[in-house]
């Protein structure tokens, strides 16, 4: 994500998915689960969205402090987070429902969970080089 536009398209796309992802889990495929598989889904669900939220306010913050690497950096580890963690507990929740394999996911479940402490890291980082250049 190189600039503010393409961060809030993004974080778009990700709401609009988080939406219909946990729309598809709450009703559709919702009696094929177990009670453990629902938590797993659930989980997925919330941490899509946390993590979509954050993505756009970083989004917004790039309009004012274009001149902010860190901000490339939270924004990209966010997406990357959300495409790690909830797409590999979305896919092992529903393993059952597939027709492959997908347990060789479950190592990329805490990369995800990384990606995310990247994320909100560099956020912190760019807290501090913002408040050290407040005109700039």
């Amino acid at each position: 994500m190189n600039n503010s536009t393409n961060t809030i398209k993004i974080a778009g796309l990700f709401g609009f998915l988080a939406v219909a992802i946990g729309a598809m889990g709450a009703h559709a495929i919702k009696p094929y689960l177990t009670d453990l598989q629902r938590q797993t889904y659930e989980t997925a669900v919330q941490f899509h969205f946390y993590h979509t939220i954050a993505l756009l306010v970083t989004g917004i913050w790039m309009q004012s402090k274009p001149q902010l690497p860190a901000l490339k950096w939270a924004a990209w580890s966010f997406a990357i987070g959300i495409l790690f963690f909830s797409g590999s507990l979305y896919l092992l929740a529903s393993r059952e429902l597939l027709r492959f394999s997908v347990l060789w996911m479950g190592p990329i479940t805490p990369v995800g969970g990384v990606f995310f402490m990247l994320g909100w890291a560099s956020l912190v980082y760019a807290a501090f080089q913002a408040a050290k250049h407040p005109s700039a």
